[in-house]
This record gives C-alpha cells, structure tokens and sequence, in this order.
C-alpha cells in the first residue's frame, strides 16, 4: 500500500497564523522577558518559527519525555528523556507544543513545571484536537483546531517520516 499526504492546514495560513501568534505573544507579555520551553521532537519547528516572530527577549530550553502503555494509547505515566538545562524560578514560561491531543502527558508535564516555582506557565500549540481530550489542559494560545485525522507535517511525524513537511497533511493509504 502506498501513503500519499493530503494538505489539511497549508504552509501559507501557518505562517500567517504563527506570525498572529507571535504578535499576540509579544503583547500579552510586554515589557517582560519569556522563556519558551519546547517539548521535543515535533515542538522544535513551530517553536523556533514563533520565536523568531515574538519581538520581546526571549531564551529557549529543550526537553524530551515519553510516554508509556500501548502504542495507540498515553497511560499518562511520563518519563522524562531530556531534563531543562535550567531552572524556572521566576520566570515567565511558555510550553510550545506542536499538538494537543489527549492531553495526558502535557497535564502532567504542566503540574510538574508549575511545581519548579516559575512566575506564570502558559501554553501554545499549533494545533488542538479538543475532540480527544481525557485530561483538561487549558491552552492559552492556539493556531489551529483540527478534527481528529492522523496528521504530519511541521514537526509531526508518522514513524519518524514527514516532520520536515512545510504544511500539515493527513496520511491517507492508497
């Protein structure tokens, strides 16, 4: 069977809608200093995007975290692969996440960040599937709300393939 990728959101309205997100974000924390942190892998490409569209300073840290059960499935048990390099006491953080799914790894990760004495945690996805979501996880800025089909592109992958599409695409077999 052969996989072919229909566009979903195209790498036009992504960079209009980053470019939005950018200014809203450079607003809404004006005068201050954010740091954005990136949940790896698929965060990195939206998150360097919006960062070089936010006018106020900013620094980055990177981390990686797994979660287990089956593969179709989060348990909501997270490991953390790749610690922050700093710490957050203080700071004015923003989570980038390239997707919203169930929201069972990102409420956990949410809490545990919160507990490491930043100033404010906020949240920022691409994209949201609000009609998966288990836990409650509210997010503060989102680009796009999206049905629930197996998307790619911009970050996501489909075993490892596909993050370096410049749009989001829904994988569809032939």
């Amino acid at each position: 069977m052969a996989e072919r990728i229909r566009v979903m959101v195209p790498e036009e309205d992504i960079n209009e809608k980053v470019k939005e997100l950018g200014a809203r974000i450079s607003k809404d924390y004006e005068g201050k200093e954010l740091h954005m942190i990136c949940v790896l892998k698929g965060g990195v490409f939206f998150m360097c995007e919006l960062a070089k569209r936010i006018t106020i300073p900013v620094t980055m840290d990177f981390m990686s975290v797994s979660s287990y059960g089956s593969e179709t499935k989060s348990s909501g048990v997270v490991k953390i692969v790749k610690d922050l390099d700093e710490p957050l006491v203080g700071k004015e953080v923003l989570v980038v996440e390239d997707i919203v799914d169930s929201g069972r790894t990102l409420s956990y990760l949410l809490e545990m960040l919160k507990d490491r004495g930043p100033k404010s945690v906020r949240l920022c996805t691409l994209l949201d599937k609000p009609d998966r979501r288990v836990k409650d996880v509210h997010v503060d800025y989102t680009g796009f709300e999206i049905p629930d089909e197996f998307v790619v592109g911009f970050g996501l992958d489909y075993d490892q393939r596909y993050r370096n599409l410049p749009y989001i695409g829904v994988v569809e077999q032939d």
